[in-house]
C-alpha cells in the first residue's frame, strides 16, 4: 500500500533541502537556477556558543577603538569550536562599533542586531597591507600589494554574515578622497572579502561606503549574498556592490545596489596573471536585482583572464544607469565568455550627455524587445561625424533627445530646452 506523507513533513522536506542547497555542500547550479530561491533564511545554520562583542570588551560610542575586541572575540570563538564544536556566533548588539579589520573563523556567524552599526577606522594604519592575489600579480590600482579588507577571510568553510537590518559602514570617505588626490600608496581595500573559502552566506545586513568593491569573493565556492542593501554615492569610485573572482556557484538574489560603480561585476583576474591561474567564474545566478548607478548594471569584466561561464540573469530592474548589462573586456586580456542567459530584464533611465565622436562607422543600436523594451532613455549633446552613411538602429524604445546629431529614431522625442525631463 502507497502511503503519503503528512503535508507538514512535506514542507519541512522541502524546506530543509532549501537550506541544504544553500549551506551544505549541495549547490547544485541547474536545480537553483530552476528553483524561486536559493537560500531560506529561516534556515541558516545553528550555532551551540554564542557571545557579545561586550563580552570581550567592546564599548559601542562609535568613538572607541574595538580592533582588539574584535581580534580577541573572534580567537575565542575559534578555539571554542575547535575544543568543543557546535560553532559560533558572535553577535553586536544596538550602537556604534569602531574598529579596525578583521578577520573571521570558520563555522561562524557575524550577527548584527537591530541598530548596530559596525564603523570601519578610517586611520589607514588600522587597514594591514597583504600581498596582492595571485590572478592579479599586484594592486589593481597600484604596483605591490593592498590593503586587507574591513571584514576578511581566508581558507575559511561555514561563515554567515547576517542580522536584524544592522550596517556595516566602511566610511569610504578619506579613502575616495586619496584616490581622487592620487595619493594612495597601496590599492584600497574591500568591505568584505573572502578567499579561498566556502559556504559563505551574506544575508539580511546593509553594506555601504565600501572604500573599494564592496563584496568580494575570490577562489570561492557555493556563496550565497540575500536580502542585502549596497549603498555608497554616486561619486563613489569603484564602489562595485557584489564582485564574484574565479568563484564557482555564486547566488545573489533579492538585494538593492545603489553606488558608484557596477552593481554586478563578474571576474576572474587580470590579464597574463589571470590567463597563468586560468580559473574561472561558473555558476552564477543573479535574480530579483534592483539598483542605480552610473555605469553598469550587470557587468562581465573587465577583469576576466580566466573564463566567466555558466551565467544565470533573471529579474533585474536597473534605473538611471550608463549600462544596463554589459561585457567589457580589453585587448591581450584573454578569457572567454560562454553560455550566459539573461531574461526579463527591466531597464530604464539610461542617460548619454556630452559625447563627441569623430570617423564613427555606425551611430549605435538601442535594441529592446516587445516583452522588456527600453525606456526613459536620455539622450543629450551628442555630436557624431560618421565616416559614411549610417543612422541609429533602435526597436521598443521610448526617450528623449536633445541636441543630438545625426538624427535619432522614431521613438525619442525632441527638446531643444534644458536637459531631458524624464529624470
Amino acid at each position: 500500500m502507497r502511503r503519503q506523507l503528512p503535508l507538514c513533513l512535506v514542507l519541512q522536506a522541502f524546506r530543509l533541502f532549501s537550506f541544504l542547497a544553500a549551506a551544505n555542500d549541495v549547490f547544485d547550479f541547474e536545480a537553483l537556477r530552476v528553483a524561486e530561491s536559493c537560500l531560506d533564511g529561516r534556515f541558516l545554520p545553528h550555532r551551540a556558543h554564542i557571545a557579545s562583542i561586550t563580552e570581550f570588551g567592546g564599548v559601542g560610542d562609535g568613538v572607541t577603538l574595538n580592533t582588539h575586541a574584535f581580534h580577541a572575540a573572534v580567537f575565542r570563538l575559534a578555539s571554542l569550536h575547535t575544543s568543543v564544536g557546535g560553532g559560533t556566533q558572535l553577535s553586536i548588539p544596538p550602537g556604534r562599533w569602531l574598529t579596525g579589520s578583521f578577520n573571521l573563523t570558520s563555522h561562524f556567524t557575524l550577527f548584527l542586531q537591530k541598530g548596530a552599526v559596525l564603523l570601519a577606522s578610517q586611520n589607514i594604519k588600522d587597514w594591514p597591507v597583504i600581498d596582492p592575489l595571485p590572478s592579479y600579480g599586484r594592486g589593481r590600482e597600484r604596483p605591490g600589494g593592498r590593503y586587507i579588507s574591513f571584514i576578511h577571510g581566508r581558507d575559511l568553510v561555514d561563515v554567515v554574515i547576517t542580522g536584524e537590518k544592522g550596517i556595516i559602514d566602511g566610511q569610504g570617505a578619506v579613502w575616495w578622497e586619496r584616490w581622487y588626490q592620487r595619493s594612495l600608496i597601496y590599492t584600497r581595500g574591500h568591505l568584505v572579502e573572502f578567499v579561498s573559502s566556502r559556504k559563505i552566506i551574506i544575508t539580511n545586513v546593509v553594506l555601504q561606503n565600501s572604500p573599494f568593491w564592496t563584496v568580494h569573493p575570490v577562489y570561492c565556492d557555493s556563496v550565497i549574498v540575500k536580502g542585502v542593501s549596497i549603498l555608497a554615492p554616486r561619486s563613489a569610485p569603484n564602489t562595485d556592490g557584489v564582485d564574484p573572482d574565479s568563484c564557482t556557484n555564486v547566488c545573489i538574489e533579492d538585494c538593492y545596489i545603489s553606488n558608484g560603480d557596477d552593481l554586478v561585476a563578474l571576474k576572474s583576474g587580470w590579464d597574463e596573471y589571470g590567463i597563468a591561474i586560468g580559473r574561472p567564474s561558473s555558476g552564477i545566478i543573479v535574480r530579483r536585482l534592483t539598483g542605480t548607478t552610473p555605469f553598469s548594471g550587470i557587468s562581465i569584466g573587465s577583469e576576466m583572464s580566466g573564463g566567466i561561464k555558466n551565467v544565470f540573469v533573471k529579474d533585474i530592474k536597473i534605473f538611471n544607469t550608463g549600462t544596463g548589462i554589459r561585457i567589457k573586456t580589453a585587448p591581450g586580456r584573454g578569457g572567454y565568455v560562454e553560455n550566459v542567459t539573461i531574461s526579463v530584464p527591466f531597464v530604464r533611465g539610461l542617460t548619454f550627455d556630452n559625447i563627441v565622436g569623430r570617423d564613427i562607422s555606425f551611430a549605435g543600436r538601442f535594441l529592446g524587445i516587445q516583452r522588456s523594451p527600453l525606456t526613459n532613455i536620455c539622450m543629450s549633446r551628442i555630436s557624431l561625424s560618421l565616416l559614411r552613411s549610417g543612422t541609429w538602429s533602435c526597436s521598443y524604445i521610448q526617450g528623449e533627445a536633445r541636441s543630438v546629431s545625426p538624427a535619432l529614431c522614431p521613438g525619442f522625442q525632441s527638446s531643444n530646452k534644458g536637459p531631458c525631463s524624464i529624470h
